[in-house]
């Protein structure tokens, strides 16, 4: 299927220091403008992410989000899946099992004409939440359960810890997702969050572990000290944080062909 063309508004700038960060969600793709420090230019756009998104669906989506959108240089994009260089394997949130080894770095930049790095969406809010300093995990409580891994300020190749069992045969995404939330309810959801949380700690023995997405106002148990709370808003700076990284063999930066 062909991919659809942005207008004339996308001709490629590269003196502009303005980030377009994109972040595609199991309910929502939404986007903004970041300086290069990671300060929002613009309040969200969002738009319903189509049901059972195929990679056509998400192309076709971004396309009409990104309409009218200020003037910027480069594109970051946070991906709810398994994401390498760029490069999509897997989307367990979308329901399509279409994606797989889908190059959706390279399309998004031929579709915006700027270049583009394309991450884990977990990955990206983790870098706009992390002190930079020691072992530090960062974990999103929503659709499903988005985990960052980072040392030093340095992002480590990505984990799907979501799908890893942890009773029952359950996985992390079935036992506290938001399913899990809305079937068993807060009390017991937040026993099995207890359950989690220690098992992330005896595994990881992490510095510091921060807790965001959209069910983590649902919380209600006691945390160590060194678990922080975060919001989505604080975890925006991770597209501008995203191209301070060099080049590495899972961060690619694609350029329109």
């Amino acid at each position: 299927m062909a991919i659809p063309q942005a207008g004339p508004i996308f001709a490629f700038m590269e003196t502009s220091e303005h980030i377009l960060a994109i972040d595609v969600g199991g309910s929502h793709i939404k986007c903004t403008i970041l300086d290069s420090k990671g300060i929002g230019q613009m309040e969200y756009k969002r738009v319903p992410t189509p049901m059972q998104a195929s990679p056509a669906d998400v192309m076709r989506t971004i396309t009409e989000l990104v309409k009218n959108i200020p003037d910027y240089g480069k594109v970051s994009v946070g991906f709810p899946g398994y994401v390498r260089n760029g490069i999509v394997f897997t989307a367990p949130n979308l329901g399509n099992s279409t994606w797989g080894k889908i190059d959706l770095g390279q399309q998004i930049s031929n579709l915006l004409k700027r270049p583009v790095r394309l991450i884990n969406d977990a990955d990206q809010l983790g870098l706009g939440v992390v002190s930079g300093k020691d072992f530090e995990l960062a974990v999103t409580l929503g659709t499903g359960i988005g985990t960052a891994v980072m040392m030093d300020g340095y992002l480590l190749p990505h984990l799907e810890l979501s799908h890893h069992p942890i009773s029952k045969g359950r996985d992390y995404d079935e036992y506290v997702g938001n399913r899990a939330l809305d079937k068993e309810g807060k009390e017991k959801w937040n026993k099995r969050m207890g359950k989690l949380l220690s098992v992330l700690k005896a595994v990881f023995n992490y510095d510091r572990l921060y807790l965001g997405g959209g069910n983590v106002k649902a919380l209600t148990i006691p945390l160590d000290d060194n678990i922080h709370l975060f919001n989505n808003q604080d975890g925006i700076k991770g597209g501008a944080k995203l191209w301070e990284l060099k080049d590495g063999y899972h961060i690619t930066t694609n350029y329109p062909q």
